[in-house]
């Protein structure tokens, strides 16, 4: 096999053979020491190499599935609450629109807890807050007590959400993993939004709503048994550690292409909690009927209330081949323009959604394509913070970019109740977001993408 010489030794031995200059002459009695081209390769793949999957990565899913599975299902309590209490629509909209502002305003709090006193205790903060979040609502009987709870609620999602486990995730990531990774922990959001809306569907028809919110609650603290496993240590670089948080934010706040990301994110919160909240309502009023015998009834989905709850899910479950190849592209590719790409394609999605006739065929089939494009938005966003901005504060940094996407999330639930209480059609909204996700797609082009570091000088 051949081998690789760490002597230097001549040819002829008459002669001396001076490698480097100024370098020392080797002594030519000395034994060779070799290594086999094999054990070199084999010792750099071995440094290279660094596992994807790693506990904190896997714990971190767990609690994003059961954290999104909750937050997904609340559009499904919509009519089943507003009709025990004859609320109007906008009553328990406005909760689910507070619900998402609080997530919004508690995510950069969070992630400077988790950088402050650890990504653990942030997160148990989180459960807490949010398991009681779900306690109280489930004894409230006003559209007050349900809006006032909600900020309990919002901020427990924030707590144990996206804005926190990304930056965990990000943190013991390794480079080369860190787009696949913050794609998979998004991808487990989708996870939870599978099951979340038809479990909580099938979870009311045997039982009242406030008893299906204390197994959520329950489920919330569940989740705690897996912190244990949940062990970082931070890779950032000794510049960026030595850098302190106020001094990356006032870097960040300077840079155009933060502003950018902040604004550009708005939209994607817009889309998303319309949808959520509002979506299972849309189809179970507007959608035309199921044909008995046909492959949905086949399946169990006889009525459009279940489709709408099956909608989410089937958005949740494309959403996860979407997410992850997004993960897949932002390490090979521009991450603006895939960013650009995906807002183009809500975009066109939605338009020819609302223009066609709303069938179950429809439905289904805006509910697959949204989902591919749905969080998809998520491992590139944060991921460009990361890759500008560094690792060691992306907590803070990406929560503040996030509050503009809980911004958004707010305005269109709030908006769809509202509108839809005035006009008896959530026409008005839905073109409301064709033309932001159109915004959006624009606004990402000019990013600049490379480290901030480089751009500063020393």
């Amino acid at each position: 096999m051949p081998v690789v010489a760490r002597a230097c030794r001549p040819e002829n031995p008459t002669q001396f053979i001076d490698c480097d200059v100024g370098a020392k002459i080797p002594d030519l009695t000395a034994p060779i020491e070799t290594v086999t081209l094999a054990e070199r390769f084999g010792e750099t793949f071995m440094q290279s190499r660094t596992p994807l999957f790693t506990p904190v990565l896997i714990v971190g899913c767990v609690i994003i599935i059961v954290s999104f599975a909750v937050r997904a299902s609340f559009g499904v309590f919509q009519i089943p609450i507003a009709d025990q209490f004859g609320w109007a629509r906008a009553e328990f909209s406005m909760a689910i629109a507070i619900q998402n502002l609080a997530w919004g305003i508690g995510q950069p709090v969070f992630g400077a807890l988790a950088e402050k006193i650890g990504d653990r205790k942030a997160i148990i903060m989180g459960a807490l807050v949010y398991a009681i979040g779900l306690v109280l609502s489930a004894y409230s009987v006003t559209p007050l007590e349900h809006q006032l709870y909600a900020w309990l609620v919002g901020f427990g999602i924030a707590g144990t959400g996206f804005g926190v486990i990304l930056a965990v995730v990000g943190r013991a990531s390794s480079d080369e993993n860190r787009s696949m990774s913050l794609a998979i922990a998004a991808a487990a959001g989708s996870g939870g939004q599978i099951f979340g809306p038809p479990v909580a569907e099938w979870l009311l028809g045997v039982m009242a709503w406030p008893s299906v919110f204390m197994i959520f609650a329950a489920a919330i603290l569940a989740t705690l048994l897996t912190l244990p496993m949940m062990r970082v240590e931070s890779p950032a670089s000794k510049a960026t550690v030595e850098e302190t948080m106020g001094e990356i934010l006032m870097k960040a706040f300077r840079d155009p292409s933060y502003f950018l990301i902040f604004i550009g994110f708005f939209s994607c919160g817009y889309q998303v909690a319309f949808i959520t909240a509002h979506f299972p309502a849309f189809v179970t009023e507007l959608c035309g009927p199921i044909l008995p015998g046909g492959a949905l009834d086949s399946m169990g989905i006889s009525t459009t209330s279940a489709l709408g709850a099956v909608a989410i899910s089937l958005i949740g479950l494309a959403n996860i081949a979407g997410t992850l190849a997004a993960g897949w592209a932002g390490k090979r590719y521009s991450k603006k323009y895939l960013l650009a790409g995906i807002y183009t394609g809500r975009t066109i999605v939605g338009a020819l959604f609302i223009l066609f006739p709303i069938t179950p065929t429809t439905v289904s089939l805006f509910s697959v394509t949204m989902g591919a494009l749905w969080l998809a938005t998520i491992p590139l966003t944060s991921g460009l913070v990361a890759q500008i901005y560094g690792v060691r504060y992306m907590g803070t940094l990406y929560g503040i970019v996030f509050f503009s996407h809980q911004l958004g999330s707010f305005l269109g639930v709030w908006l769809g109740g509202r509108l839809y209480d005035l006009y008896g059609t959530y026409t008005q909204v839905w073109w409301i977001g064709v033309a932001i996700g159109a915004f959006s797609a624009i606004v990402h082009l000019p990013i600049r993408e490379r480290p901030l570091s480089e751009a500063t000088p020393a």
